[in-house]
């Protein structure tokens, strides 16, 4: 046990209470008035009272424990004590003769486990500002939403806050309605929360249910909203049992929350048997997709990875990530352009990585449409075919390319480009050689140059809020579950497959701004929506399928397998070809790509 001041304290003060305890049953049995022969025995006794419980105390161990955290098994250790002191000291006092009146052996040892008991639950009670009321402190009131394990951590937790005073808790489960969590009444369901609200003048709601779908969990705040709740939550499930955050450590609820979906079930086993003990080489990897895929390669403990990316800012970001959070991780940073065969050669060669997933990209649509169209063809295919083609001579097991919904049915040069990056990989699939696995998956939410920080932005800057189509609408899905699927899809993949994430239903992008605006506490009114116009090769809704391609069934519910329409070698010489040809301006780029990707449509065309 380790010692200090405050264990010393405490002994002290369980002596002082043993000696209290002792005198004042004393007190008690002579009513108040102790006759001078019986206050010399009892002041005399101490000297062998004293010593006998200190000894107990400390035999039964009860200083381990912190009193702030004072708990049944601590109070049990104390009954256990004095319950053992209450046999030993009537014993050791008839062995040296010391005639004590019974009374007094059995109300000291009563009022000895109050002293011990009282004193500490007091203290606790102090250290958790229970009486603040008394003392006159406000603390601010808020509602728990949700009554299972999370909800009870996190009514334990903010019991000890300076902050918030939890008044009432809410849940859908009947047997819970009506019941108390650490003396907070379940006050109702979450229907009932406007009504409750209004009589208790709360302002704020925390949403404690982690396990909850995301549906239930937008229905919740959709309630707060209405009742003019400022709505927060605790961590994810996934968060809390990695032991990364606490229950505590509440947050404003994100978009995330509200539009991602269940937790993808992966196949760890097969995962590990995949990446443990691998060279695993990601390319662009300080984007976002990118950076994801680096953090959940970690997981599986790789040999080494290799962070392969164009922006020295962003790999050197991603590079003091890993040096802070994942110092075990045996890291190599590689500056690289992937349409430069000669470098992409030579990291291949150097490391000999068994998985390649290559998510560099150009993917702004209006940036790559007009003046730059030339560009996202040489960065999207040529240089997928580049490190593709490096792959397959260097005998690397598995390519995984990270592709787009915007290949489907294109309007836009880059939805072009992918699709014909895809055809590229096709074209290279062999028998028994490198394996060419595409994974195509929709928008995510806070990647690089989304919608969803440019929203935020423009609140922070008081509006308005602009948004292209009042019907426009795209598929989302939060990071690290299209990262999650991507793995996923490169461990079944078996070469030549196009997978396609289920990305759920689509979302209008209205919709996403106004969801966006009140979660930063504002209304419509404060901040406008205003309605732009579509962008050039942008289109209203993204597609899952080309009006050619089939679905196909996989073992994982979330994923499909795209049968889409193969190229040979031939076709991919005449390509390269075409690729050699040197810049063109963007009209001539436009029409080039529709002889190569049949289904291009330019947009306006």
């Amino acid at each position: 046990m380790k010692h200090n001041w405050r264990t010393f304290l405490a002994f002290f003060h369980d002596v002082a209470a043993a000696a209290a305890a002792w005198l004042a049953a004393f007190w008690l049995r002579f009513n108040l008035e102790v006759p001078d022969f019986y206050l010399a025995l009892a002041l005399t006794s101490l000297s062998w009272v004293i010593p006998a419980y200190a000894a107990l105390f400390l035999g039964f161990g009860l200083y381990r424990g912190i009193w702030r955290y004072a708990s049944l098994p601590d109070l049990k250790r104390i009954l256990s004590a004095v319950a053992v002191g209450a046999l030993a000291v009537p014993a050791l006092l008839l062995m040296l003769e010391v005639a004590v009146p019974r009374s007094v052996l059995i109300l000291s040892p009563i009022l000895l486990a109050a002293f011990m008991c009282g004193s500490r639950l007091a203290y606790r009670a102090w250290k958790e500002h229970r009486f603040d009321v008394l003392a006159g402190t406000r603390r601010e009131p808020v509602f728990v939403l949700g009554a299972g394990g999370a909800a009870v951590n996190l009514i334990k937790d903010l019991a000890r806050s300076p902050q918030w005073r939890v008044v009432g808790v809410f849940d859908d489960d009947d047997a819970r309605v009506g019941r108390q969590l650490h003396g907070v009444n379940v006050l109702g369901r979450f229907a009932d929360i406007p009504r409750w609200q209004h009589r208790m003048s709360v302002a704020q709601a925390i949403v404690a249910l982690p396990e909850a779908t995301h549906t239930e969990r937008r229905r919740v705040v959709e309630i707060c909203n209405r009742a003019g709740l400022k709505v927060l939550t605790v961590p994810s499930f996934d968060d809390l049992v990695s032991g990364r955050v606490t229950v505590s450590q509440v947050r404003h609820v994100e978009l995330d929350d509200l539009l991602g979906r269940d937790p993808v079930k992966l196949d760890t086993a097969g995962l590990r048997g995949w990446l443990t003990d691998r060279v695993v080489m990601v390319t662009g990897a300080g984007g976002s997709i990118g950076a994801e895929l680096c953090r959940q390669v970690a997981r599986f403990a790789p040999r080494r990875i290799v962070l392969f990316e164009l922006n020295e800012l962003a790999l050197y970001t991603i590079e003091q990530e890993f040096a802070a959070r994942h110092p075990q991780a045996r890291v190599t940073c590689a500056i690289g352009d992937v349409k430069d065969g000669a470098r992409v050669e030579q990291v291949i060669r150097a490391h000999r990585p068994s998985v390649i997933f290559h998510a560099a990209a150009y993917k702004h649509v209006p940036l790559m449409e007009n003046d730059n169209a030339w560009q996202a063809v040489l960065n999207n295919v040529a240089g997928t075919h580049v490190i593709a083609h490096a792959a397959a001579a260097g005998g690397v097991e598995k390519f995984v390319f990270v592709s787009t919904d915007k290949a489907v049915n294109p309007t836009s040069v880059m939805g072009a480009s992918k699709r014909l990056a895809e055809m590229v990989c096709q074209a290279l699939q062999q028998p028994a050689a490198t394996r060419f696995v595409m994974v195509r998956f929709g928008n995510v939410l806070g990647s690089t140059g989304s919608v969803i920080p440019k929203f935020r932005e423009q609140i922070a800057a008081g509006g308005p809020v602009t948004v292209t189509h009042p019907e426009v609408a795209r598929y989302f899905m939060s990071i690290p579950e299209a990262v999650q699927l991507v793995m996923q899809a490169g461990l079944m993949g078996r070469g030549g497959e196009i997978f396609v994430l289920d990305m759920g239903e689509p979302v209008r992008i209205a919709d996403l701004a106004r969801d966006l605006i009140k979660l930063s506490g504002f209304t419509e009114d404060e901040i406008r929506i205003v309605y732009t116009g579509l962008r050039p090769g942008e289109k209203l809704y993204e597609e899952p399928l080309a009006a050619d391609e089939n679905l196909m069934p996989t073992p994982h519910p979330k994923l499909r397998i795209a049968q889409a329409r193969t190229e040979n070698s031939d076709w991919l010489l005449r390509l390269e070809y075409w690729l050699r040809g040197g810049a063109a301006d963007d009209a001539r780029v436009r029409a080039d790509l529709a002889k190569w990707v049949t289904d291009y449509r330019p947009a306006g065309d």
